[in-house]
């Protein structure tokens, strides 16, 4: 579907003056996305100015699971060597007077925290809708987010409210893959999603069929304990996936139903004792009451060596056919 030109929107004056005119590159633009990032590259140019990272805080809505060490060490040096060349966009944060809320460019705020140094930035006045339409173009554009990211911040922004045009907007999404999206996020809780991680190398089509394994609730139970057990502990997100995905397609073993214990119960004609005999193939029980039972349950105890003879000798016999 048709991009919103959320960034032709942003075009009008800055809302704070410009404090640093330096060039902005490191842009990996592409197809549609050329034009986004070229309207922005525009609008930077003259509207950068220097922030404190201190008073920059993440977006209202995330969308990275987990960071990437190799890239944002990649990332850090490079900004250590030649400076910061792409400028990150805030806006005035809504609900605190003097600090800034990020629309995009989170490891660079990082990188800056870290190094001690400003982070160079565009400060825009946008509202909610466009804030997420342009975190979420800009992602696209750099096409570092896995489907599953992609997945849970199209549902997170859906969560708070925005309505499916303003996702499909701000990741460019068609309606099959948008229907996939909201099929595996309807299936999957999102503590599991969250325990797989960003699972870089699994695409749509893996996360619909692990979503329909877990159509049914006993299922996606069964996921929800299992990726807290030692054995899902895999390191790496994609191994996860693979571990969690084979564990719900393996049978699941039934318990054996234990058989019912075989009762009954003896007297004799005097009625002076009476057994009550339970027999649960494995264990063999012989209760007596009344006045008898003690002297009775002597007698029996005292020929236990005899009777047990005579039994092996009963056994033998229907072996032998003697």
């Amino acid at each position: 579907m048709a991009r919103k030109d959320v960034f032709g929107s942003v075009m009008g004056p800055a809302t704070t003056s410009v404090a640093d005119s330096g060039d902005v590159s490191g842009y990996a633009v592409r197809g549609a996305s050329r034009s986004i990032m070229q309207s922005f590259e525009e609008l930077s140019k003259s509207s950068v100015v220097d922030l404190d990272p201190g008073l920059v805080d993440t977006s209202f809505v995330s969308d990275r699971m987990d960071d990437d060490d190799e890239a944002f060490h990649e990332l850090l040096a490079a900004i250590r060597e030649r400076g910061q060349d792409s400028p990150i966009l805030v806006r005035p944060h809504p609900d605190s007077s003097g600090r800034f809320q990020t629309v995009f460019g989170h490891r660079r705020v990082k990188v800056a925290r870290q190094l001690g140094r400003p982070v160079r930035a565009v400060v825009k006045k946008i509202g909610d809708e466009d804030h997420v339409i342009a975190q979420g173009q800009e992602n696209a554009a750099r096409a570092n987010l896995s489907f599953i990211e992609r997945t849970l911040f199209a549902d997170r922004i859906l969560k708070r409210g925005h309505s499916p045009e303003t996702v499909k907007s701000a990741l460019a999404l068609d309606d099959t893959t948008f229907s996939k999206m909201r099929s595996v996020t309807n299936n999957i809780p999102e503590q599991v999603i969250v325990a797989v991680g960003a699972a870089k190398s699994i695409g749509r089509d893996r996360w619909w069929q692990l979503a329909k394994l877990m159509e049914h609730p006993r299922t996606a139970a069964r996921a929800a304990e299992y990726v807290t057990s030692a054995d899902f502990a895999e390191p790496g997100s994609d191994a996860r996936f693979a571990r969690l995905f084979d564990f719900l397609n393996a049978p699941v073993k039934q318990p054996r139903a234990a058989s019912k214990p075989q009762e009954k119960a003896w007297v004799p004609q005097d009625k002076s004792v009476r057994a009550k005999i339970t027999d649960t193939g494995k264990v063999f029980t012989l209760a007596l009451k009344s006045k008898d039972a003690s002297p009775f349950g002597a007698f029996i105890a005292d020929k236990l060596d005899e009777l047990f003879e005579a039994f092996r000798a009963s056994e033998t016999a229907k072996k032998t056919g003697d």
